[in-house]
């Protein structure tokens, strides 16, 4: 269900997105990335098809974390139409995330 988002995908993953994207922006070393890993992964299921949901390594891509000024992990990004709509930033409890996926949708 997750999407594992690169540099060379993000276009086509998330750019041109007919459906809201959630973006986790994580690392391996980030302890509060693997807390929400789990509630990443459940979300994931629960929207399944309304929403795309998908893991960035800011490890391994560079390019895009840079270009959207991401400075702390784990970030999380929403975009509609391409565009960034909202941001979190530290680990959240599942209803935070949850209620800005659904803002999204209605």
């Amino acid at each position: 269900m997750i999407v594992t988002l690169t540099d060379s995908n993000w276009e086509q993953e998330v750019t041109n997105s007919d459906v809201p994207v959630l973006v986790d922006f994580w690392a391996v070393w980030c302890g509060p990335c693997r807390m929400i890993a789990p509630i990443v992964e459940e979300l994931s299921r629960e929207y399944d098809g309304k929403v795309k949901i998908g893991k960035m390594n800011v490890d391994e891509n560079r390019n895009t974390p840079s270009q959207f000024g991401i400075r702390s992990i784990p970030t999380l990004l929403v975009f509609k139409g391409g565009q960034v709509v909202d941001k979190l930033v530290g680990a959240a409890p599942k209803s935070t995330i949850s209620s800005k996926l659904e803002a999204q949708l209605a």
